[in-house]
């Protein structure tokens, strides 16, 4: 199989890439893939927004994977919708389900289930003039150029002294999440603090369980994961002049509101505790410790607590993701890190003569939006206007070309 863009990664990211490159690169689905190990594109988005209960999205309802920027609330207005809570005030945040309708509807527009290899990509070898990927299932695929649209979730991250391999102690975004309660009127403890540890623990409280939210710290109210000035020029003009990546590191860190709740959250959350329908302890965990019928939660304190189960909802580890694939390709083809170990990519985000990257490997150079729906936006216009200013090159020298014959 030869392509011109092999994306990896069928998430936010991959899906949002592959629409810019057919409608505004020009280049037709036959010559893409996303390759991606899920049963569908968007699989772990799915898996992850699904599982905490989550109601409405955090992000603006122009913040979507079509090209238009107004396509998803145009869509919220079809009346064969209905309309009623489809969209929340303020900055009009989808629902998840008219989200996750509206991401179908681009999908099937622009054919891309038909582009998707669910595999998952071992290794590459680039040279100037192509990339020669190998997949999991075996064979070879060549692209003359890769997009690296790899997120975070093939890493949740796991506390100090809470053990792994017992059903009854599981992190609700690891892949095949299983742990969910099957009786009725369990008591679980939920560890976290930010946003997905409070739609948890409302879910689990709705659904009839005594819950224990255990945070480290105390609740943290931002509306945004970043200042929405990281939108647009007002911060990351300033920024873009500090040309030490570990300045940057420092930036995008003190930008984030790691662990914050938004307020259409808090506030039913603050009522489920005035109501004791959630008990709420600010401790630090020091060990999970499952027993023959119960486990045991121990704080940093020594007091001990008791739970039928303990579902961690702690986000994800800050390490660069792609793991042992993306460790060997660094090595191979040299190419440049930060001290953090994150991408040092040109503002094109391209890493490598024939290999760009998106998401958290673009961070270094999008700022703390990167992760998000709208740093996926940022990051095609990057990507895609140099694709574009390829072609009017090469236009421009077929022309040469012809007039000098």
């Amino acid at each position: 199989m030869s392509l011109e863009w092999l994306i990896v990664g069928g998430g936010i990211h991959g899906v949002h890439l592959a629409t810019r490159l057919i409608e505004q690169g020009d280049f037709s689905a036959d010559e893409l893939a996303i390759v991606d190990p899920g049963d569908r594109l968007l699989e772990r988005w799915r898996c992850n927004t699904g599982v905490t209960g989550m109601t409405h999205l955090r992000s603006p309802g122009v913040h979507h994977l079509d090209l238009a920027p107004f396509s998803l609330l145009q869509f919220a207005k079809d009346p064969s919708r209905g309309g009623d809570g489809e969209l929340a005030e303020p900055y009009s945040r989808p629902s998840l389900s008219l989200f996750n309708t509206h991401c179908d509807r681009v999908i099937a527009k622009f054919g891309l289930a038909a582009v998707h290899h669910q595999d998952r990509v071992v290794s590459c070898l680039p040279d100037k003039q192509r990339v020669l990927v190998r997949l999991a299932k075996g064979g070879w695929v060549e692209a003359r150029n890769v997009i690296f649209a790899i997120g975070m979730s093939e890493q949740p991250y796991w506390p100090d002294g809470v053990p792994q391999g017992d059903a009854r102690v599981q992190h609700v975004f690891a892949a095949g999440f299983g742990g969910w309660p099957t009786t009725s009127d369990e008591r679980v403890a939920v560890l976290g603090g930010g946003i997905s540890a409070a739609q948890v623990a409302l879910r689990l409280s709705r659904e009839g369980h005594r819950v224990r939210l255990v945070t480290r710290h105390a609740f943290r109210e931002h509306r945004f994961d970043s200042d929405p000035g990281w939108l647009g020029p007002r911060l990351i003009a300033d920024f873009d002049r500090h040309k030490k990546t570990s300045r940057r590191r420092e930036i995008i860190t003190k930008a984030r509101h790691r662990g914050s709740v938004p307020p259409d959250v808090i506030r039913p959350l603050r009522r489920a505790l005035e109501q004791d329908e959630i008990i709420w302890e600010q401790q630090d965990v020091e060990e999970v410790i499952p027993a023959s019928d119960v486990v045991y939660v121990r704080y940093s304190n020594g007091l001990v607590v008791e739970a039928d189960r303990v579902l961690l909802a702690t986000g994800f580890t800050p390490n660069r993701p792609g793991g042992a694939m993306l460790d060997s390709l660094v090595e191979s083809a040299s190419l440049p890190c930060a001290d953090c170990g994150f991408p040092i990519v040109d503002e094109t985000l391209r890493w490598h003569r024939r290999i760009y990257v998106t998401g958290p490997l673009a961070e270094l150079e999008i700022g703390p939006i990167s992760r998000n729906i709208a740093g996926a936006r940022v990051s095609a216009d990057r990507i895609v206007s140099t694709v574009k200013r390829r072609d009017r090159k090469r236009r421009i020298r077929l022309a040469d070309s012809a007039v000098a014959s």
